[in-house]
């Protein structure tokens, strides 16, 4: 994958994100950096997919690090950190795995079960509907995590006890 590319579907991601942001009605303060962690979340999710890492992984990967910087972000601008992450990984979604899945279904259901292609769809449905069913798990975990190991403490205290030591 070349890096106009890489750098163009980062930019669309980021777009992506942003119009989320708009539709769930963020401050206006909040949308640059909205912009920000959907670029960075899905340029570090594409760019990892183009290293030929699990998709699953991928999404983890991108989902967590957009989750930490929210957290980061957060402070900056006063404002949730959900404010921040939920937008930036919606692009992130599997919306073609789950399409796959639901059209797998719908021929599943039209067919007689001793049919030719009937095994090969049921395994290409169960395919798809597991990839969705990785990739839901692994962006949950990845925006939960950073969010509940800074929960107890403000990022300021956080910050102010790396500073003191």
């Amino acid at each position: 994958m070349d890096l106009i590319s890489l750098l163009g579907k980062g930019m669309w991601a980021g777009f992506a994100a942003l119009g989320f942001a708009i539709l769930f009605n963020v401050p206006q303060r909040t949308l640059l950096i909205i912009w920000g962690l959907g670029a960075v979340g899905g340029l570090t999710k594409f760019l990892l997919l183009g290293l030929d890492v699990n998709i699953a992984l991928s999404s983890l990967v991108g989902a967590s690090l957009i989750g930490v910087l929210s957290v980061y972000a957060a402070h900056g601008k006063q404002a949730p950190p959900l404010v921040f992450s939920i937008p930036s990984v919606i692009p992130m979604v599997p919306g073609a795995f789950a399409y796959r899945m639901m059209l797998g279904l719908m021929e599943l259901a039209g067919s007689t079960a001793n049919s030719d292609n009937y095994l090969k769809t049921l395994a290409e449905t169960t395919n798809n509907g597991l990839k969705a069913l990785f990739i839901l798990i692994a962006i949950s975990a990845g925006v939960a995590i950073p969010m509940l190991v800074t929960r107890k403490d403000t990022f300021k205290r956080i910050k102010s006890s790396v500073e003191q030591e």
